[in-house]
């Protein structure tokens, strides 16, 4: 498996231009959020978990998230384990608000990619995940770990 540093050090790469990583601020932690919502959305099978609000597909999706952050570095993933829990609660409270949070989700997804899209054009590089999939996994990690540097942390 590759380092954590590695899937960094690539993704870094084409993301350089003040813009695009200004982009990336807003656009990836919203991208994430409104997946879980519509994943959240997919009905569960009658009778496995119909009395509690988080046994379904979006936690599921969660949790193998999380899984693989933790195979890469314990550090990173603690902190995304944070992350991640608040963007389930707003997900929750999203839900609770209206009954077509998938319109919300589905708004929040297609605006988030222009942005990305938009970013990727300025900074003048195609975005990592035409590489490898993978890299719409590290894109998270890549600002957490902006934020772990920033304070001193290891990762």
């Amino acid at each position: 498996m590759r380092s954590v540093q590695s899937w960094l050090d690539e993704y870094g790469e084409s993301h350089r231009t003040r813009a695009n990583k200004s982009i990336h601020w807003v656009c990836v932690p919203s991208i994430m959020l409104s997946i879980i919502g519509l994943i959240w959305l997919i009905p569960v099978p009658r009778g496995w978990g119909e009395h509690s609000a988080f046994f379904n597909w979006g936690v599921l999706f969660v949790i193998l998230v999380l899984i693989y952050y933790y195979l890469l570095t314990w550090r990173l993933a603690l902190g995304m384990t944070l992350v991640t829990a608040a963007l389930v609660f707003i997900v929750y409270g999203v839900s609770l608000l209206t009954a077509c949070s998938w319109l919300v989700w589905l708004i929040v997804f297609v605006i988030a990619w222009i942005g990305q899209f938009i970013g990727h054009k300025i900074e003048g590089k195609k975005p990592s995940f035409f590489k490898d999939l993978l890299f719409l996994l590290i894109g998270p990690l890549w600002l957490l770990a902006f934020c772990y540097r920033r304070f001193n942390l290891a990762y």
